[in-house]
């Protein structure tokens, strides 16, 4: 026989071995993993005993603080011995009062509105000023009004509903209560989607810090009646009267580490939730689903002594509501003590449920490794959909890893319409969860999680240069330019 045609086959015989071998050690694993969700998973149960203990997950507040050692103490107890807090400043803000009416200029016929306070919204504001309808609050919807707005208050849409938008990209409160504010409104209230008078919060800043105008949220309903009066009376004013709470405080992510056992210990893996929640309900669905998966993966991998070439970081953010301040002060830690450029890949859990997939947000390699592990996850659990995804999106954690070039990922799930018409509204409860579907983010993103921590390569991380074109090709420039998060010149 040749000699290299010898040597070749060698080679691929030894390579297949590998395979196979990996193949094999990853199955067994994978059915560890399986049996000891099913038969001990506790993420349901810590997440109820979180509630009972803080009713919400306000950062800055006793609640969020509470949560934090919850997390902290529940790390420990699964037997993580290194566990610490990562401290940060943040810009804390709570609800006082608010109140909205609306009534036709040079008349006395008010009507009290039901309303909710956006967060980061002033400490005090008191404005008296003409509606000027935005409709679903897109820049064309902006270029619309433009030279009408300055001096008046905003109304537009929290989503699309007109039907010339239809299959447009939609932007974030914030980034519309940005460009309102750019085009000189003194005030905004945004219409919910929801039906029923539900009300939602979040956060109306792009940068976390207070804005200049008072931001409110209106039900669906009142959006419409607004509307409707709009059209018969013409000249309809808006009276927001809004106090706040307001206060810089120390807010703690808890990290958990997880030691690597190979060649690979300088390539860590971060896979974190926030697991903050605004104060209007218990923040079950958003983001008690990704914290308290993250959590259970972690004493998955302590209970069954699962052994990995990579160290993992199990991360809890703290500030994410607040306009992802966990995150960031995370990466700002890690780039002064020079740890950054160990971090190889970031696995964010917000709001999954029902795990049947992931989301290789652009990497096509990375993309490619989750077709191929799913299919090994297919064959001892025929449940599991292997349904990936491959696109990019901001506004949650991962954002503050992806602008530093690493390669970032996500669990894909879905959401009942029940769960979703909660979200950041008064509902948000634990009533929304289901047990299954909550250890279905365990079982899986654990196994996935397994195999990526094994993996004979991750996908390289991104130069500032091929960031930028990625960010660019994702179509995530404007928006990031409204954020303020945008890092370059063109």
């Amino acid at each position: 026989m040749n000699k290299g045609i010898f040597t070749s086959l060698v080679i691929l015989f030894f390579t297949f071995t590998s395979f196979s071998d990996s193949s094999k050690k990853r199955k067994a694993v994978f059915n560890q993993i399986a049996n000891n969700v099913s038969e001990k998973g506790k993420s349901y149960q810590k997440l109820q005993d979180v509630i009972n203990l803080t009713t919400h997950r306000l950062t800055g507040s006793e609640n969020g603080k509470k949560a934090e050692a919850f997390a902290f103490e529940t790390f420990k107890t699964f037997g993580y011995s290194d566990v610490s807090y990562n401290s940060f400043e943040v810009e804390s803000w709570s609800r006082n009062r608010v109140s909205l009416s609306i009534v036709p200029s040079n008349s006395d016929n008010f009507r009290e509105v039901s309303v909710v306070s956006l967060a980061h919204s002033p400490k005090a504001a008191h404005v008296t000023a003409p509606i000027v309808d935005c409709f679903d609050g897109l820049d064309a919807d902006f270029d619309k009004v433009k030279g009408l707005l300055a001096g008046k208050v905003a109304l537009f849409n929290i989503n699309i509903q007109s039907e010339e938008n239809k299959g447009k990209k939609n932007l974030h409160r914030s980034e519309k209560t940005a460009l309102a504010i750019k085009h000189g409104a003194v005030g905004v209230m945004i219409a919910n989607s929801v039906e029923g008078g539900v009300l939602l919060t979040g956060t109306a800043s792009v940068t976390g810090s207070l804005i200049s105008i008072p931001a409110v949220c209106i039900s669906l309903e009142s959006g419409k009646a607004i509307r409707e009066w709009i059209s018969e009376e013409h000249n309809l004013e808006a009276h927001i009267e809004m106090l706040n709470y307001n206060k810089p405080v120390r807010a703690r992510n808890v990290v958990a580490k997880h030691k690597g056992q190979g060649k690979y210990s300088k390539e860590k893996i971060v896979i974190g939730g926030h697991l903050d929640s605004w104060d209007l309900a218990q923040g079950a669905v958003d983001n008690g689903l990704g914290a308290f998966s993250v959590l259970d993966i972690a004493r998955v991998f302590k209970e069954l002594n699962l052994k990995t070439k990579r160290p993992i970081e199990f991360v809890l953010f703290m500030g994410e509501e607040q306009g992802l301040l966990g995150s960031k002060s995370y990466i700002a830690q890690a780039e002064k003590d020079g740890s950054i450029s160990d971090v190889a890949l970031m696995m964010n859990l917000d709001m999954i449920n029902d795990a049947h997939g992931f989301n290789a947000f652009g990497n096509e390699e990375l993309n490619q490794y989750f077709n191929n592990i799913g299919e090994e996850i297919q064959r001892i659990d025929k449940s599991y959909l292997n349904n990936n995804r491959n696109a990019a999106g901001l506004h949650s954690d991962h954002q503050s890893f992806m602008l530093k070039g690493i390669p970032i990922c996500s669990p894909v799930g879905q959401l009942s319409r029940e769960a979703l018409n909660c979200y950041h509204a008064d509902c948000d409860d634990i009533g929304l969860i289901d047990k299954k579907e909550l250890d279905n983010n365990v079982k899986y993103t654990a196994m996935m999680l397994y195999a990526l921590a094994n993996s004979n390569s991750l996908p390289k991380r991104k130069t500032s240069e091929e960031t930028r074109d990625y960010l660019i090709a994702q179509n995530l420039k404007n928006e990031l330019i409204l954020g303020k998060e945008w890092l370059w010149d063109n």
